[in-house]
């Protein structure tokens, strides 16, 4: 009897040891859900109407602010209940990160915070009465802070919206990957003969996103799909990039967009620089020259432009570049309203375009939150200032090329790097430990892929 009162001791005592440790590993909530007041009952409501790393970083960032006070309301609407962590994106392409883990949740993380969560589409705002209208009700509101993000341009290019993949999110990643398993099958069918348009991959944009896609279709062609499609040889299929721009990755320096290119070359990858698409068919793209290439696999990463959800709202806003805002980032005309990230045409404090990037919107999330609790208190907004951190960009598993404060490298060290960073700024803990378990059973292992058609 004296060994079970002991043992059941010992278990106790590591039991609320755990339960020590768990609570100084993750702190708990601002409120209890018993004790939270309801987002309309707080004297100052601010709703943050997107949830992409602007939104989202507003909301994180006004929560911090006001954790020790009880004057300050915070809600997210959103139209999904995750944001989608952009930079691993094209990992989903290359089978190299499962997609489940780019979804990073924003209920759990924001009611930990201390903000109010509703997932709805916007419907419209009414800015006299100070209510948005979404999924059928009215939600008041004393700021409004709008991150509506942006979507793809096509500039009036025939055929692009019909005939290519637009890489707007997770699904689309997950398209694309399936759209190269299905030629394979194809392909395999029909022991090969097959026209090469069905093999060939054409990715419209030079800047980041497409370089890093185009290395991920890469990776997956010679990677998974070289072992489960023995019949097929991988140089059968074609990759081609099209950028308008004299070279690749303009924003880089032109040293590193050099090494970039001498990368892809190396992967077979045909590029050509400026480049336009005149028209996209079905089974080929029609260049500005009068050039064709043929293909029947067409991705567009080639331009961007805000919401077009801002056409139905009741404020001052171009329609490539987004809200008009001050340098304050307050929407013009609307001393309650506010823009961020990709739905606005922010300046900083120099008057220069803040780039469309997840590092701006971040930062002009974060300042924004200080700019609207300076109003509550009684003070004046102060202008965005951007801070460029530099830029990484992946081409395959094992080489990037990387620009950091002033520094550039790129290689297996820039690879390893660019993976160490993501890691760390992936917001789920449980993302982040299931995305490095992946990246480390592949330095092992190779794993296979499926296509799960819906």
């Amino acid at each position: 009897m004296r060994g079970i009162c002991r043992d059941g001791a010992l278990a106790l005592g590591g039991a609320l040891g755990w339960e020590v440790l768990r609570r100084r590993l993750r702190p708990g909530p601002r409120y209890r859900p018993q004790e939270r007041p309801p987002y309309r009952e707080f004297p100052h409501r601010v709703l943050v109407v997107g949830g992409g790393f602007a939104g989202y970083s507003a909301a994180m960032e006004l929560c911090r602010l006001a954790r020790g006070r009880s004057d300050v309301g915070v809600m997210v609407l959103s139209r999904e209940n995750y944001f989608t962590f952009w930079p691993m994106l094209p990992g989903i392409v290359s089978n190299d990160v499962d997609a489940r883990n780019l979804a990073q949740p924003l209920r759990r993380a924001l009611i930990r915070a201390g903000a109010s969560f509703r997932r709805a589409e916007l419907q419209g705002v009414d800015p006299e009465r100070r209510v948005v209208r979404a999924g059928g009700v009215e939600i008041p509101y004393d700021h409004l802070v709008l991150a509506l993000g942006g979507e793809p341009a096509y500039f009036g290019i025939p055929g692009v919206e019909e005939h290519c993949i637009s890489l707007r999110g997770i699904a689309d990643a997950e398209r694309i990957r399936n759209r190269v398993i299905e030629r394979y099958e194809e392909a395999t069918l029909a022991r090969g003969e097959v026209p090469d348009s069905r093999l060939s991959f054409v990715v419209i944009g030079g800047g980041a996103t497409g370089v890093e896609t185009t290395a991920a279709l890469h990776e997956l062609v010679h990677g998974a799909l070289a072992e489960d499609y023995p019949n097929l040889h991988p140089h059968r299929v074609r990759l081609t990039l099209v950028d308008r721009n004299p070279e690749i990755l303009k924003e880089l320096d032109p040293a590193l967009r050099r090494v970039a290119r001498r990368r892809l070359e190396q992967l077979n990858v045909r590029i050509l620089n400026g480049a336009t698409a005149r028209e996209v068919r079905e089974d080929r793209v029609v260049l500005g020259d009068g050039r064709e290439i043929l293909s029947e696999n067409v991705i567009w990463t080639a331009g961007a432009r805000a919401s077009s959800k801002l056409d139905e709202l009741p404020f001052p806003h171009d329609g490539r570049r987004g809200l008009e805002v001050d340098a304050c980032m307050r929407v013009s005309g609307f001393e309650e309203v506010w823009g961020v990230g990709d739905c606005a045409a922010n300046v900083d404090a120099e008057g220069d375009p803040v780039p469309p990037n997840a590092q701006a919107a971040v930062q002009e999330g974060r300042a924004v939150a200080r700019n609207v609790l300076a109003v509550i208190d009684g003070g004046k907004p102060e202008p965005f200032r951007y801070r460029p951190l530099g830029q990484l960009v992946e081409l395959g598993s094992r080489f990037a090329v990387n620009e950091v404060l002033g520094v550039r490298f790129s290689g297996l060290l820039a690879s390893l790097f660019w993976r160490l960073t993501y890691l760390y700024k992936l917001e789920s803990p449980q993302s982040r430990a299931r995305v490095a378990a992946d990246w480390l059973l592949d330095l092992f292992t190779e794993p296979a892929v499926a296509q799960i058609r819906r």
